[in-house]
C-alpha cells in the first residue's frame, strides 16, 4: 500500500445511509480539511501524468472541481467544469446518465473542448461509472480524446470500470 493510499484510507470517513438508506457514502471532506493530504492527493495525480501532454482537465460537479482545477494548474492545462443543468451561462451540450440512486444530467459549454484536444477526466469517486461515462461522451461529442480518468476513491464492488472500456483509470484508493 502506498503512503497516499494509506493516508486517504485513514482520512476518508464513511457516512451510512447518505444520501438515502442503503448507501454508504465515502466522505472526502476530511481530506480537504488536511492541507498536506489535499496537496499530496493532487500531487499524486500530477506525478502520474507528468510528462504526458494534457490539454484539458474536466472535473465533474462538484467534488471533481476540487481536485480537477488544481490538477489542471499543475499540468498547465485548461480546466473545464462538467455541471448540473442550468449552471453554465453559455450554450451547452448535455448528457443524461444513471446514478446508483437515480438519474441525472451533465452539461459542458459547447466550445469547452476543441477537436483533437487530449483530455483528462477527474472526480472524487468512481462508483457505478455513470457520471464518468457521461463525461467521456460529452468530451467525445466535442471531438476531444479522453486520455484517462482519475479518481480519489474507487468502489470496486460497483464495477464502474465496466462502463469505461479501454480507458486508462487511475484511482488512489480502492474500497
Amino acid at each position: 500500500m502506498s503512503a497516499i493510499e494509506d493516508s486517504l484510507r485513514h482520512r476518508i470517513r464513511d457516512i451510512p445511509d447518505f444520501p438515502k438508506p442503503g448507501i454508504l457514502f465515502k466522505d472526502i471532506t476530511p481530506v480537504l480539511a488536511d492541507p498536506k493530504l489535499f496537496r499530496a492527493t493532487v500531487d499524486a495525480f500530477a506525478q502520474r501524468f507528468a510528462g504526458e501532454h494534457v490539454d484539458v482537465v474536466v472535473g465533474m460537479e462538484s467534488r471533481g472541481f476540487l481536485f480537477g482545477a488544481p490538477l489542471a494548474m499543475e499540468l498547465s492545462a485548461a480546466f473545464v467544469p462538467a455541471r448540473k443543468p442550468g449552471k453554465l451561462p453559455y450554450r451547452t451540450i448535455a448528457q443524461d446518465y444513471a446514478l446508483e440512486y437515480g438519474t441525472a444530467r451533465l452539461e459542458i459549454h459547447e466550445d469547452a473542448i476543441t477537436r483533437g484536444q487530449k483530455v483528462l477526466i477527474v472526480d472524487d469517486l468512481l462508483a457505478t461509472g455513470g457520471t464518468a461515462e457521461a463525461t467521456v461522451e460529452l468530451v467525445r461529442r466535442l471531438g476531444g480524446t479522453v486520455a484517462a480518468a482519475c479518481f480519489v476513491v474507487e468502489l470496486s464492488f460497483l464495477d464502474g470500470r465496466r462502463r469505461l472500456p479501454g480507458l486508462p483509470i487511475h484511482s488512489l484508493v480502492t474500497f
